[in-house]
């Protein structure tokens, strides 16, 4: 099981190899009690290895949520066909949590992520529109 143990509001990557995981697409969006939640778009593809046991992937993604959770924010996952394997959408205070925990999944060789910035409608026009530094 992958986690993220927090001390001292520092976050810890805490990994013990599982034999299944897959790729995942991640959009990460929204306000999180007032602080701006940065948006991502992770795409997410089974590896070899993750694919052997497909079967065990809802309590991947059980795991997952709760590692999300912990950190302060929730996900929705969709199963894609085509390119990618799935899509979640995530909302989470901190980038650096989103990296640890896709660091960690990712590391018990199960799937393989894309992981791309993204923005809102409005936060995008707000970028557009301002006076460039």
């Amino acid at each position: 099981m992958c986690g993220i143990v927090y001390t001292n509001k520092k976050s810890i990557c805490v990994c013990k190899q599982e034999k299944l995981w897959f790729n995942v697409y991640i959009l990460v969006f929204g306000y999180y009690f007032g602080d701006f939640l940065s948006s991502f778009i992770v795409f997410g593809n089974w590896t070899e290895q993750g694919i052997k046991k497909v079967t065990d992937a809802p309590k991947r993604i059980k795991d997952t949520h709760s590692m999300v959770e912990k950190a302060g924010g929730k996900m929705q996952l969709f199963y894609t066909a085509g390119k990618w394997d799935f899509v979640m959408i995530v909302e989470i205070p901190k980038d650096e949590d989103l990296m640890a925990i896709l660091l960690c999944i990712g590391s018990m060789g199960n799937i393989r992520t894309t992981t791309m910035k993204a923005w809102t409608e409005a936060e995008g026009a707000k970028i557009l529109t301002a006076p460039h530094p």
